[in-house]
């Protein structure tokens, strides 16, 4: 289809409201028209994670008031966008309920088509819009509900090369902080005391280290921090600070080992001439982990690619943009009848590994 495309795009995944227009262009070139998000951290902080009964009441509440901010920051109308695009999966159940039914009543009423959209296709294509990154490429997806290596050969094509076998990287962030005593969201908390505190103090270990497998494992990692803590009991605020200091080092060598095992096999494998490594989702906000797969991407010969922070997190102008790709490829939109997928793995040829395919909180 080579036409410019314009669609409306909604997010309701997990605690933040999103709605966005996205315009791609004849030459496969992306703009963002506008783009609204509205965070719910206040009403979950409180319980140290979300809750998923006020996440969807909360969409309720907000969602079509940011429809229409959206559309007027983009200066279009309902009628003007060519098609409705919502997240279908995967992420808390109520929320995603919320979103796409808002979805469905938008393209019925206007009479446009629907995409359901799988929210980690945004993730993965994100890159495009920013980068006008060309396929095929490695995707880095790290959030609080998933940790995977994903070979993106294409729109809708995408194969799995590695996975967390328990814990995703957020979710470990996310309890270390609150085992640590600090407060929600955990990794941003994390981030902050490991400025202040010594890296070197304590020897946490590095799961999966050396192990041929292209997968993650965080959950021993946390298990040894929690034992740390134990022994210094009551904790000083110095002892806190040097805990998720050398927490953050070991997570942050443990990607560095294992994700340069799978740009070796990308290298190895000849996948692409142009080889680069994208990395989304929320946890790609770290900057240290930033720096150093920036760093192995540049010893390794990788470009890489790390979309705008607000781009990395949940956000509907991924969700727009993916549809945008599938529209202008002219996949086939969604009926009415489509239902919401609270776990839909981007690869669905990979078989689930034991201890994997936990629903985690964010995606």
């Amino acid at each position: 289809m080579e036409t410019t495309i314009r669609i409306l795009g909604i997010e309701t995944s997990c605690d933040e409201t999103a709605a966005a227009v996205v315009q791609r262009n004849a030459d496969g070139s992306g703009e963002i028209l506008s783009s609204v998000v509205f965070s719910q951290l206040e009403e979950h902080a409180a319980f140290g994670g979300v809750v998923p009964e006020i996440a969807a009441r909360a969409h309720v509440e907000a969602l079509d008031g940011l429809i229409e901010q959206a559309l007027s920051q983009a200066e279009v109308s309902l009628s003007e966008v060519d098609a409705i695009a919502a997240t279908s999966g995967p992420g808390l159940i109520g929320g995603l309920i919320v979103g796409l039914m808002t979805g469905k009543a938008l393209a019925a009423a206007t009479d446009k088509p629907l995409y359901a959209i799988n929210h980690l296709e945004g993730h993965a294509l994100t890159a495009r819009l920013t980068d006008g990154l060309a396929f095929p490429y490695l995707l880095l997806l790290v959030s609080g509900g998933h940790t995977q290596m994903l070979l993106v050969r294409g729109v809708g094509d995408y194969q799995r090369w590695g996975t967390t076998i328990d814990d995703a990287l957020g979710e470990a962030f996310d309890k270390t902080a609150k085992l640590l005593g600090l407060d929600y969201p955990g990794g941003p908390a994390v981030e902050r005391m490991a400025l202040r505190g010594d890296a070197k103090r304590f020897n946490l270990p590095m799961p999966l280290r050396g192990d041929k497998r292209l997968d993650f494992s965080f959950s021993g990692l946390k298990t040894a921090v929690r034992q740390t803590a134990q022994t210094l009991v009551p904790l000083a605020e110095q002892d806190v600070a040097d805990i998720c200091a050398s927490f953050q080092h070991a997570i942050t060598a443990t990607l560095r080992e294992r994700v340069g095992r799978s740009l070796d096999r990308f290298n190895e494998e000849r996948v692409g001439q142009a080889p680069a490594l994208v990395v989304a989702g929320g946890v790609a906000a770290n900057q240290q982990i930033r720096l150093a797969l920036q760093d192995l991407c540049r010893k390794k010969g990788f470009q890489f690619v790390a979309p705008p922070i607000a781009l990395c997190t949940d956000n509907a102008v991924m969700i727009a943009w993916a549809a945008a790709e599938r529209m202008a490829l002219n996949f086939a939109a969604d009926g009415l009848e489509v239902a919401p997928r609270s776990r839909w793995p981007l690869d669905e040829q990979s078989a689930s590994l034991i201890g994997h395919g936990k629903r985690g909180a964010k995606a």
